[in-house]
């Protein structure tokens, strides 16, 4: 089984990288949904974000009052850090869990982990292959305004305040350019998968 990290800064299609993988046969886990499970009620994760930052944080029914975790962490590095240092590494067991998994059913499968922040976290170290998808930075901002429907400035403080584009691309074995619309990208999608795929059929041979 070949594992492969999948990533890309906000707005740049990830997103619509990670259903063409699916569609082309790859085992596809969002990270997105990891993050929710692991703070579930009667979960560890959940018991830990309340111990750090009070019951506030809470729904009335028990769950996880996701808007007000995230005005207290969006504009805070710092307690963005203290909710990174619970979740991360519950987040990292699930994923090694779900990996294995895979590993078991097909040794000859290409497994993907699609997270926004897998550089950032260190956890694209886990990976065999590592894919980041990336755009023109005038097509992110673009992107992101109408997604959002929000001010040009706004938008522009968002992707600042994430890793550059430039930086992330460094860390990749596979680059996918999503500037050009959805037939290139698509395109360029599947010209990576049938790499990934050659190479998890030699490793699982």
């Amino acid at each position: 089984m070949l594992s492969v990290g999948l990533t890309g800064s906000i707005a740049v299609g990830k997103s619509f990288v990670s259903e063409v993988l699916t569609e082309c046969g790859c085992y596809v886990l969002d990270a997105d949904r990891t993050a929710r499970e692991v703070v579930l009620p009667g979960t560890i994760g959940l018991q830990s974000v309340v111990a750090e930052f009070g019951v506030e944080v809470l729904h009335i029914d028990g769950t996880l009052d996701r808007g007000k975790l995230g005005a207290l962490i969006f504009n805070d590095d710092n307690q963005r850090a203290r909710l990174n240092a619970i979740l991360h590494p519950l987040i990292r067991v699930a994923h090694e869990e779900w990996l294995r998994g895979v590993a078991a059913t097909d040794s000859r499968a290409v497994a993907v982990i699609d997270a926004a922040l897998m550089i950032e976290s260190g956890s694209y170290q886990m990976f065999d292959q590592l894919i980041v998808a990336h755009c023109r930075p005038e097509i992110q901002l673009d992107r992101l305004v109408k997604r959002n429907k929000l001010a040009g400035d706004e938008a522009a403080r968002r992707i600042a305040s994430q890793m550059p584009q430039e930086e992330k691309m460094r860390f990749a074995d596979f680059l996918i350019d999503t500037s050009n619309g959805f037939e290139e990208a698509r395109r360029r999608t599947v010209e990576v998968y049938v790499q990934l795929k050659r190479l998890a059929e030699m490793k699982g041979a």
